[in-house]
């Protein structure tokens, strides 16, 4: 039998399943994936709490609905760190991963065109969840080797220890489930 977080975002409940991370931990599950009206919702909130920028950059996969929220919103540009290079990607650049959400260790990469769309500019990193803070670190690390300055680091839920931090803003604190 499966059992819940009840979340509240945005002026709105969701039920988020719970799943095991280890023998000893469990996570509430925040897929954002065909959540049309939590995305428009939670992006026009995140919006109003952010600095100026110039770009959006979000690492790929779950949070590109945010990300493409957000610039329709804002009218900035979005560009995605991928987790695979693409023929199309001219001279990537690289970084490793650890998340807590994946078991192998994953890279991130962004292509020429990319860098160059990024560089001198003030990037607004989106995710959708920052937990170990593992996946934000890669992608900063891109941002500085593309040459870009980070405006801020941003997402839609903070999972425990993250919600301390006072290097991103987020709308709501995910608890974790320790057994």
């Amino acid at each position: 039998m499966s059992e819940f977080y009840t979340l509240k975002i945005a002026g709105l409940e969701r039920q988020l399943e719970k799943f095991p991370v280890s023998d000893k931990l469990d996570i509430a599950a925040f897929i954002i994936f065909g959540d049309v009206e939590l995305t428009v919702k939670a992006s026009e909130e995140l919006l109003k709490k952010l600095p100026e920028f110039d770009v959006i950059l979000t690492p790929e996969a779950k949070s590109i609905p945010i990300a493409y929220e957000m610039s329709r919103q804002s009218g900035k540009p979005y560009i995605i760190a991928r987790k695979g290079v693409k023929v199309y990607m001219r001279n990537p650049l690289s970084v490793s991963v650890n998340s807590i959400t994946t078991k192998n260790e994953q890279h991130l990469y962004l292509g020429e065109s990319e860098v160059n769309m990024i560089k001198g500019k003030k990037v607004l990193i989106v995710d959708d969840v920052i937990s170990t803070g593992e996946s934000l670190t890669a992608v900063r690390n891109l941002v500085n080797a593309a040459g870009a300055v980070e405006a801020a680091a941003c997402a839609f839920l903070a999972e425990g220890d993250a919600a301390d931090r006072d290097d991103i803003i987020f709308l709501e604190k995910l608890p974790l489930f320790f057994k």
